[in-house]
């Protein structure tokens, strides 16, 4: 009789702490992302977000290619609210451009689950963006050095003051975002019909060095300030691009200032020139003449 009750006891005792378990507060979602683990962990305040220990070599990590997906069953909601406010996802990407600042988000969250219900991978090219479809495709230039990187969208986010987009610490990486944490950027949406297909856009074809009197360069950036034009014109020259230069010009009522790499003495030395941007963080730089 004692055993019967004693284990009648035991069975109270588990089928309490089941549903205690069962009415455990969950965790509040990351900037949208569903979650059903308990508010603790890696959400706990005191836990900071950041790199990896040893810093990562992202110059062989490829970048996202843009094509035709069909949306993600969820993170695609709208309105959807978050901390109080509404947010709208738009009903299309295609013509999105807005300027904004970019933070990032890294170890805290790596191999989570994201709004689209992804694991999030820091290790790839992809960000977090309040109202772009899910996916969906973007160009993220830093306008503070130049640099540019597509990302594809699979995240909501980020939900803190006037941010724009959330990068993943490798596209934080390659923009130069990862240092000061956060940047001024441009996000333009790719449509993949505008590439002609289903791959990114490549580099510009060499073509021969133009009739005589006239140059051709590769153009890396145009910027409103000066010194940040400075700042990429000593990257390159850094990083063996000595043959490089910083024009002013005025358009449209602005002076502008626009870093150049040449002139471009034929195809091949083209070819390398070309090459030698692409690992400096400068994939597509524009060819232009004078």
């Amino acid at each position: 009789m004692n055993r019967a009750r004693f284990r009648s006891g035991l069975l109270c005792v588990a089928v309490l702490m089941l549903a205690a378990c069962a009415r455990a507060p969950m965790r509040p979602e990351r900037d949208g992302a569903p979650s059903t683990a308990p508010d603790q962990g890696l959400y706990a305040p005191e836990i900071a977000d950041g790199g990896p220990p040893v810093p990562a070599d992202i110059s062989r990590i490829p970048e996202p290619v843009p094509r035709h997906e069909p949306l993600s069953r969820y993170g695609n909601r709208s309105p959807y609210t978050v901390l109080g406010q509404s947010y709208h996802v738009l009903p299309s990407a295609k013509g999105y451009r807005e300027r904004g600042i970019a933070s990032w988000y890294g170890t805290k969250f790596h191999g989570r689950a994201t709004s689209s219900f992804e694991p999030y991978d820091m290790y790839q090219f992809t960000a977090a963006h309040k109202a772009l479809p899910l996916p969906s495709f973007a160009r993220v230039t830093n306008l503070e050095n130049g640099r540019s990187v597509v990302v594809r969208v699979n995240d909501r986010g980020p939900f803190h003051g006037n941010r724009l987009i959330d990068l993943s610490y490798a596209a934080a990486v390659k923009l130069g975002v990862h240092v000061k944490g956060t940047a001024r950027v441009e996000v333009a949406a790719i449509d993949p019909d505008d590439l002609g297909g289903d791959t990114p856009p490549a580099p510009q074809e060499p073509v021969p060095v133009e009739a005589a009197g006239t140059r051709a360069y590769l153009q890396v950036g145009s910027f409103s300030e000066r010194d940040n034009a400075r700042r990429v014109l000593r990257q390159l020259r850094a990083g063996g691009v000595e043959d490089s230069r910083m024009v002013r010009v005025h358009v449209a009522g602005q002076r502008l200032w626009r870093v150049r790499a040449g002139p471009i003495l034929g195809e091949a030395a083209e070819r390398v020139l070309r090459e030698q941007l692409r690992v400096l963080g400068f994939p597509y730089p524009q060819r232009v003449t004078r």
